[in-house]
């Protein structure tokens, strides 16, 4: 299983010496990657129509490409995961593009995590729909994967059309994987047709288990080997129990999980230093490097 971290967004501040040292305090460590979050814009929760979600304008979002591409200068060996960008609510091209140069400059240590996200300000806001953004996904994964295996590319479909063009360069990895997140029977079975792997965002294997079965089973429907298919549980911090940590790893482990990721946020840290110290903690009493 690779182990890596969820940068703490939220409560690491935004300045620039400490994301550095951030970045190669995890990679020194041995975690073997960093997943980011992605929100481009926070709306205001006090609105007529009261938007409920876990992140407001209130809440701090570095754009998770820019700040892989930033650390990728700092660091040699870390993969980087975005965990996940809302992509219908951004250009298909523009992303292609954007990830094609993170892979290079990262040496093609990117996945691309990708998904549908909740809030419909923020897609009103970027001039796109949010009504449509379930079908319209499967076709941005479709052109992007053409993007960064050709170097033309003539494409019409129902939202994009590329009059023979291309990019320049093109990524390390060619295809950059994809992976997807969501958890509803409808979004499994889009994953297991179209991704490279699974971004869990559930509280537990035990909970996750039921919801894994129908990805095998949808996997199995849709002719494809599961044991290529990538598996991303998370690991909150929580009391700083290294006994809780391990049975945890041990549950995913059990369960078929590839990568895990560890999340400090939301344990009352209250800056970069006790983040780091969080990390360290969990890398030094679960022998992470095995």
């Amino acid at each position: 299983m690779r182990i890596g971290v969820i940068y703490p967004h939220v409560e690491f501040g935004s300045d620039p010496g400490a994301i550095c040292e951030y970045a190669q305090t995890v990679e020194e460590l041995g975690y073997t990657h960093i997943l980011a979050y992605d929100h481009v814009l926070g709306a205001n929760p006090d609105r007529p129509d009261r938007l409920n979600g876990p992140y407001t304008h209130q809440s701090l979002f570095m754009e998770p490409l820019v700040l892989f591409s930033y650390m990728a200068g700092f660091v040699k060996r870390l993969e980087f995961a975005t965990g996940i960008l809302i992509l219908p609510q951004r250009q298909t091209a523009l992303v292609a593009k954007q990830a094609a140069t993170l892979d290079i400059l990262c040496r093609g240590k990117l996945r691309l995590g990708v998904g549908l996200g909740w809030n419909h300000v923020e897609y009103a806001a970027l001039g796109m729909d949010f009504g449509n953004r379930g079908k319209r996904i499967e076709e941005q994964i479709e052109v992007l994967r053409l993007l960064w295996t050709q170097p033309l590319v003539t494409y019409q479909g129902r939202w994009h059309t590329i009059p023979d063009a291309g990019l320049n360069p093109l990524p390390v990895q060619r295809p950059i994987p994809i992976w997807m997140g969501g958890k509803a029977e409808s979004a499994i079975r889009r994953i297991a047709r179209l991704a490279d792997g699974w971004m869990i965002n559930l509280s537990s294997a035990e909970v996750a288990r039921p919801v894994v079965e129908l990805l095998n089973r949808s996997l199995e429907e849709a002719g494809r080997d599961r044991k290529s298919f990538g598996l991303e549980a998370r690991l909150a911090y929580g009391d700083g129990n290294p006994d809780t940590w391990e049975r945890t790893i041990q549950d995913w482990a059990d369960l078929g999980a590839t990568h895990l990721s560890f999340n400090t946020m939301g344990s009352g840290f209250s800056g970069p230093a006790e983040h780091l110290s969080a990390v360290r903690k969990f890398a030094e009493t679960t022998a992470i490097v095995r």
